[in-house]
């Protein structure tokens, strides 16, 4: 165990380090513990490392090659060699179903090891379980979870799937997204590649890891049922890239797509957009959702997750309920400055009342402390 000054040892299984909206928060998370704790991530799809980025350089971070594969078949070889991994740390922090293996050798081996205590993270699904989930991975999760100290969850969906499907309503803690609110008060400072608006050009915006799950075509598609004047910037780096491009080709919208890939820190750019589009088949209670608001952006988006509570009175006709809903949304919002304005204002005062990202942070340091059996992580003591 580390002295009472030293950093603590935290190691991370995460399903993927591609930078989403988990990998964003648990990058904030760790920037902001500081020398206070020293991280070892490993990641289920081991070359996906685009979050690696964002870790602020003074953090003391390592990827390592020799650690046990989160991914591979389930056995106890595989379970034992994950938990005598676990032995050399603090605290266990997993995230999603990709780092189920190492909840479930947390579950196996804390009986009869010294484990640390663990901290499961679920923050929605891909498009396998965005609509019911698999009865073998719930069955799984059930037999996993239960020497969890806890399962934090971003929304109150996430919250009562936890309680209904898993069992775990007791260990669940419902700890909502956040973000440093006023970073967005500027406005832009930073351009996006490949976007030089024109006079009188609206530009529909989105920022998503491009997964099927994203549905990133669907957004495609509804764009290019507006006006010409309309240009689709759509942020992020994933497989589905080729597939959007080749969407937007076949609708003949290809000169009006833009694809940058990823850009880190979206406060220096995200108001460049006039709207933000969800297109998801699944969400939870997304970043970039809050990222808009706080912008001052109106949000069009399928009826998906919390979002239709994230968003301002004003802003929730325009959170559709079907396909022609959400054209509806987008149509309207692209051909009514003064409403965009409206909407947006309003989604700006709702984003520094409800999710500035000190509410969230000291959520995070009381959960993880706790899980410390009291060490002041977070303190600096």
């Amino acid at each position: 165990m580390n002295g009472v000054n030293a950093p603590a040892r935290l190691l991370h299984l995460h399903s993927s380090f591609s930078l989403g909206g988990k990998e964003a928060r648990a990058v904030r998370l760790m920037n902001l513990m500081g020398p206070r704790a020293r991280h070892t991530i490993l990641s289920a799809v081991p070359e996906a490392m685009g979050a690696r980025d964002a870790i602020d350089p003074g953090i003391d971070v390592a990827f390592p090659a020799d650690a046990p594969p989160l991914h591979g078949k389930p056995g106890p070889a595989r379970y034992r060699d994950l938990a005598r991994y676990m032995q050399q740390f603090d605290l266990v922090l997993s995230y999603n179903w990709g780092s189920m293996d190492g909840v479930m050798a947390h579950r196996i081996f804390a009986p009869f090891r010294d484990l640390p205590p663990l901290i499961h993270h679920e923050d929605g699904f891909n498009e396998d379980e965005s609509v019911k989930r698999n009865w073998k991975r719930n069955g799984f999760r059930r037999l996993a979870l239960p020497t969890a100290d806890a399962l934090a969850v971003p929304s109150e969906l996430l919250q009562r799937i936890a309680a209904d499907e898993w069992g775990a309503e007791r260990r669940t803690r419902l700890i909502r997204n956040g973000i440093d609110v006023a970073a967005y008060a500027a406005g832009p400072s930073v351009a996006i590649p490949g976007l030089d608006r024109r006079d009188g050009e609206i530009i529909v915006g989105t920022v998503a890891g491009l997964r099927k799950v994203k549905d990133l075509p669907r957004l495609v598609r509804a764009a290019a049922t507006l006006s010409g004047n309309v240009r689709l910037a759509i942020v992020g780096e994933g497989i589905e890239r080729d597939g959007i491009a080749a969407e937007a080709a076949a609708c003949g919208i290809a000169e009006r797509l833009v694809l940058p890939g990823f850009m880190a820190d979206p406060a220096r750019w995200i108001g460049h957009f006039d709207i933000l589009a969800l297109s998801s088949q699944s969400e939870q209670a997304p970043i970039a959702v809050i990222e808009a608001m706080a912008a001052g952006l109106p949000v069009a988006s399928p009826d998906v997750g919390d979002i239709a509570a994230m968003v301002s009175e004003e802003n929730r006709p325009f959170i559709a309920a079907d396909e022609e809903g959400f054209r509806a949304a987008l149509a309207a919002l692209a051909s009514d400055p003064a409403l965009r304005r409206s909407i947006g204002e309003a989604n700006r005062r709702i984003a520094a009342e409800r999710f500035d990202e000190s509410t969230m942070v000291a959520a995070y340091e009381n959960l993880y402390g706790r899980a410390l059996a009291g060490r002041r992580l977070f303190s600096g003591d």
